[in-house]
């Protein structure tokens, strides 16, 4: 605890640490709530940078420094409507100045503001609130629409590139051998039934009908804040895999995680639905902002980018309970599996309505 401490007050010059608990369930840093006196803001966000996944963290701060500084000039001249806000996190600085900690055992720590009388979930409740995390991903993306993803570095170099996910799986795959449960074999019947087809989105890109533009790079349901008073979203949270990308990532991420009521940590896997419902009402809260900058071609490609990323973080959590559970942060032996079933099943449940998703599209365009 001392270590945790001693970063936290890296950060509160001239306060005092009152609270230091850990915050949130992401499955790469670490994060903290920090609570303190005699600074404007109570609360602060203190984490700690997984290294293994973020292999050049000033990368991260630069794109964490220029998207904050982007939104909040653009928020400065947005009508956001009555009672609306909306937020990004803002970089703090230490007592010397800088945007990080080294600590004497070589862990990087950086401190975010808090998005106060706001609150996350990771399932959404109700339409409303489908069309609230839609919204926020619409305007995250409208906020960003004027910035060059050439100003954006790429911080996680072949991130939601699934053909180098299936040559990293097939590497893996490659050291394996031994029994294999009905579960395993499963998946690898999944995977292999759908190898040719995870090459859409980047052949589409390769041949120039689809573009690289900032992206979040992982808008799931919790990393959308809503205002505990109003409900509306109040801000979009987790920016550390911000960088030029396919809108389609975002998008398919946002209704991979948003659509399907179980969550993506349920252990009833083979119960795992998509909710059309929930899909109509999150891309019309997003289409309501996104319209001036999605071109024709990349409403062609909403449906795959819908089943590819799916498909896409079960591929990465096989990949990883095959590998040993290197990458995911896991509370046992078998969770990365058990994720994997879930993204999996929630593929053959979209591709089993490819119907109906196709007649939202065309419904709200």
């Amino acid at each position: 605890m001392d270590h945790l401490l001693a970063a936290a007050e890296e950060f509160t010059s001239p306060g005092r640490v009152l609270d230091l608990r850990e915050y949130g369930h992401g499955n790469v840093n670490d994060t903290f709530l920090v609570t303190v006196t005699g600074l404007a803001k109570p609360h602060f966000i203190l984490q700690r940078l997984n290294l293994n996944v973020f292999r050049r963290p000033e990368l991260v701060m630069g794109n964490l420094c220029i998207v904050s500084r982007h939104v909040r000039r653009r928020l400065a001249l947005a009508l956001l409507g009555a009672g609306r806000r909306f937020e990004v996190p803002r970089v703090l600085l230490t007592r010397e100045g800088r945007d990080h900690f080294l600590d004497p055992g070589g862990s990087f720590w950086r401190a975010l503001s808090f998005i106060e009388a706001a609150e996350t979930f990771d399932t959404v409740k109700d339409t409303g609130h489908a069309q609230e995390v839609g919204y926020a991903l619409g305007r995250f993306h409208h906020l960003l629409s004027d910035l060059s993803p050439d100003h954006l570095a790429d911080t996680l170099p072949g991130f939601h590139i699934t053909p180098g996910y299936l040559a990293h799986y097939d590497e893996v795959l490659g050291r394996q051998g031994g029994s294999r449960s009905p579960e395993v074999n499963y998946g690898l019947r999944f995977v292999a039934a759908r190898r040719a087809w995870a090459h859409v989105l980047e052949d589409a890109r390769a041949q120039g009908k689809l573009g690289l533009r900032p992206i979040h790079g992982d808008p799931k349901v919790n990393n959308v804040m809503l205002d505990t008073a109003t409900g509306q979203a109040a801000g979009m949270v987790d920016l550390d895999t911000v960088k030029p990308g396919l809108l389609h990532y975002d998008i398919g991420d946002c209704l991979r995680s948003g659509c399907n009521p179980l969550g993506e940590e349920t252990v009833n896997w083979e119960a795992v639905r998509f909710e059309p419902e929930l899909c109509r009402a999150i891309l019309t809260g997003y289409l309501s902002l996104a319209q001036d900058f999605l071109t024709e071609t990349d409403y062609a490609y909403l449906y795959d980018g819908i089943r590819l990323i799916a498909f896409e973080l079960g591929l990465r959590f096989f990949t990883d309970y095959l590998a040993g559970n290197v990458y995911f942060k896991a509370r046992h032996p078998e969770h990365n599996l058990v994720r994997a079933l879930v993204q999996f099943k929630l593929t053959e449940r979209i591709e089993s309505q490819a119907a109906a998703i196709g007649a939202i599209i065309r419904d709200l365009r």
